[in-house]
């Protein structure tokens, strides 16, 4: 599932910067968020860090998106992986590394 900002956003620039897939923009009025880019964090950390960081927690799960842990997964290989790798359809997962 993406996740998306609803309008109690505060505009205070904490979420942006800490997306590792660069899916936070300033929209119109608020943040907004890619459903396309976002992976929840899946891939780069245990938890969103948006959410984690949002001090209004306006950050929750986007009905129109929903996605399970391994297609959130294939998406960040997609997102990750190196131009001309044959990936892009986000198919061909690869093991994460042991931390």
């Amino acid at each position: 599932m993406a996740l998306w900002i609803t309008d109690e956003c505060i505009n205070c620039d904490v979420c942006e910067p800490e997306c590792p897939n660069q899916a936070i923009s300033m929209g119109e009025l608020i943040y907004q968020i890619d459903p396309g880019k976002c992976t929840e964090c899946v891939g780069h950390f245990d938890e969103p860090q948006c959410v984690q960081l949002c001090p209004v927690a306006c950050i929750p799960v986007n009905p129109s998106f929903v996605e399970t842990p391994v297609q959130l997964l294939a998406k960040f290989h997609r997102l990750t992986a190196p131009a001309g790798s044959g990936s892009a359809d986000g198919l061909s997962l690869r093991p994460l590394p042991l931390a």
